[in-house]
């Protein structure tokens, strides 16, 4: 093994150590009586142990590699016959590429949290630059999403709309539930592009618009707290398409998170609590990705001067009609089917999203572990 590996392994052997070690402490408290009767704290520490659970696994594989390696080198070193050398040192080379595949197999796991990918999502769609045609391809981007959760056997549910004067969609929050959703609509938040000629267009010419997509994850009381103290909420009338009033009662909420300034509102539901209850878990959702950017950000200041962000701060997909092609601007391999995409059948570009993502994660965290 080359000095390099070397150092890459102790590092990594270190890292897993440090999570091996807490670990053993998170077993230890659940154990402990005075914690199985407080409900809330037990139920945040099994969640951690269970996220540590799959480290623990590999930490236990590594270990007994590395203990193999560390006999048959000492069987190398000692013995004075030749078969015996020979036999030791093809266990090594064995070893060694086993060692090797559980350390790609180990940063893979630490890249890809299994606890973040299973959440349910909150998926908000605004229109942005286009005025009525920017609308009207939110409303599109409703029904595409729509349809890739009846692909995947998901729920979803609109939990807030604003509608423009023409009957398309200014904003809109939808609640994404099933499996793998967060796992595979993660990727999905930035700036989508159009490129069409408007229904209102008599010349014929191709206009752009642009949509913004938020995808943000559900979270449980036990992964963030809000004190009411910070809240304003109003309440006022809810209204429908083209701002006509559909309801005469002030059921419509308005929360404002005054630390923040994050505000959520929610008018859908006839009844005020429902509303309130629903903007609450968007609030929360908020929150949670808010503190979540931070923490990117301040890795991504640090890093910034040496590696550079890598990232479009612009449009990351564009839809081109008159092309009938779907062009993801961060996976520039080939382009995708317009109709197939707008009918929900995304797997394909997901799948390479996925991989994109992941390899970039995984150059990070190796200068961050092992470098």
């Amino acid at each position: 093994m080359s000095s390099v590996h070397h150092t890459n392994t102790k590092k990594l052997w270190d890292y897993l150590e440090s999570l091996h070690q807490k670990y053993e402490t998170i077993s230890d408290k659940l154990s402990k009586q005075d914690i199985i009767n407080k409900q809330k704290e037990f139920i945040k520490l099994s969640k951690k142990l269970s996220t540590l659970q799959a480290f623990e696994y590999k930490y236990l594989e590594m270990q007994n590699l590395l203990t193999q390696k560390q006999e048959a080198e000492t069987l190398l070193e000692t013995s004075d016959e030749s078969d015996i050398k020979e036999l030791a040192d093809d266990e090594i080379r064995v070893l060694t590429q086993k060692i090797q595949q559980l350390e790609q197999k180990i940063i893979q796991l630490v890249v890809i949290d299994q606890a973040e990918e299973n959440r349910n999502v909150f998926l908000e769609i605004r229109a942005g630059a286009g005025g009525n045609e920017a609308s009207l391809f939110a409303s599109d981007m409703l029904r595409m999403y729509s349809r890739i959760s009846e692909r995947k056997a998901w729920k979803s549910e609109v939990i807030s709309t604003t509608y423009s004067a023409i009957g398309g969609i200014k904003e809109i929050i939808l609640y994404v539930k099933g499996s793998g959703v967060n796992s595979n609509l993660q990727f999905e938040s930035g700036v989508h592009r159009v490129q069409r000629v408007p229904v209102t267009e008599s010349s014929g010419r191709i206009h752009t618009s642009t949509i913004t997509v938020a995808v943000m994850p559900e979270v449980e009381d036990v992964d963030i707290e809000i004190n009411t103290t910070d809240l304003r909420i109003d309440t006022f009338s809810a209204s429908g398409p083209g701002g006509q009033h559909v309801n005469k009662t002030q059921s419509a909420i308005r929360i404002t998170h005054k630390p923040t300034g994050i505000v959520v509102t929610c008018q859908d539901e006839k009844s005020q609590h429902k509303n309130k209850d629903k903007a609450i878990r968007v609030l929360k959702a908020r929150l949670y990705e808010f503190e979540k950017k931070k923490q990117e950000n301040k890795i991504a200041t640090t890093r910034k001067s040496q590696v550079g962000t890598g990232e479009r701060s612009e449009k990351i997909r564009t839809y081109n009609f008159p092309q009938n092609r779907v062009t993801d601007h961060r996976i520039t391999i080939r382009n995708f089917n317009l109709e197939t995409i707008l009918d929900g059948n995304t797997d394909e570009l997901f799948k390479e999203l996925k991989a994109y993502h992941t390899k970039k994660r995984i150059e990070t965290r190796l200068t961050q572990i092992i470098a």
